[in-house]
């Protein structure tokens, strides 16, 4: 490399905004038990779709769900949180990244239960559930964010 591509190259970096030089994939915090298969396997989902997820094993999930303001009636077994939202059960990547891009007025996105076939709940040979991705509210007002068709 010559002295002039050198120095091409360091004024270019130089003059890229601090956040695409710095720029990290978007991280989740998530609280799950210790014991549950199914939220680690959720966790691989979203890092294989590029997100970074720091994992906190928990005696008892309730008290984030309540934290973070998800209604009893939509809980699952592990909660996450992303850029002020949280994030419950097995929601798919492709709906956080959709949630992060339109910024709703909302207080997350939730998949209640435990679908099959849902990320992290997937079963080798095995059917698809139908499953919706809610987004909810702090008023309590709900709203399908996303329907999800069965598939066998």
């Amino acid at each position: 490399m010559n002295r002039r591509n050198f120095l091409g190259g360091a004024l270019a970096v130089a003059l890229l905004p601090l956040t695409a030089r710095t720029a990290q994939p978007p991280q989740v915090t998530v609280y799950k038990t210790p014991t549950c298969g199914c939220c680690k396997d959720w966790i691989a989902h979203l890092e294989q779709n590029g997100f970074r997820v720091v994992a906190h094993d928990v005696p008892d999930t309730a008290p984030y769900r309540a934290k973070y303001g998800v209604p009893p009636a939509l809980a699952s077994c592990h909660t996450g949180v992303i850029d002020g939202y949280a994030l419950e059960g097995h929601v798919p990547a492709s709906e956080i990244r959709r949630l992060l891009a339109e910024r709703p007025r909302a207080r997350g996105l939730a998949v209640p239960g435990m679908p099959v076939g849902s990320p992290g709940m997937e079963v080798e040979g095995s059917r698809r559930d139908a499953f919706n991705v809610l987004l909810f509210a702090d008023d309590g007002s709900r709203k399908v964010y996303q329907r999800y068709a069965a598939r066998s």
